[in-house]
């Protein structure tokens, strides 16, 4: 089971999914998963409307997440269900 990890922007419109790449062929970096998406609906009840896939390594992955947060962007906890 891979373990995500969500951002939600300032203003609740926009959200990022970090996940770990476990099916990469790569022996010597590890990848993460950066997809983006749009809220629709009210925050929890419509899953969100996912609209792009990044696949970057796990140090720019990790240069991505700090931009975001300084950025104003916030970790949540999953509320949606198969995202």
């Amino acid at each position: 089971m891979t373990q995500d990890f969500w951002l939600i922007n300032s203003n609740h419109s926009g959200v990022k999914r970090f996940s770990k790449n476990n099916q990469n062929k790569d022996k010597f970096f590890e990848y993460m998963f950066i997809d983006s998406g749009r809220i629709l609906g009210v925050l929890g009840k419509e899953s969100p409307l996912m609209t792009t896939r990044e696949e970057l390594k796990v140090d720019k992955a990790r240069d991505e997440w700090k931009k975001l947060v300084a950025q104003g962007w916030k970790r949540i906890k999953p509320v949606w269900e198969n995202s």
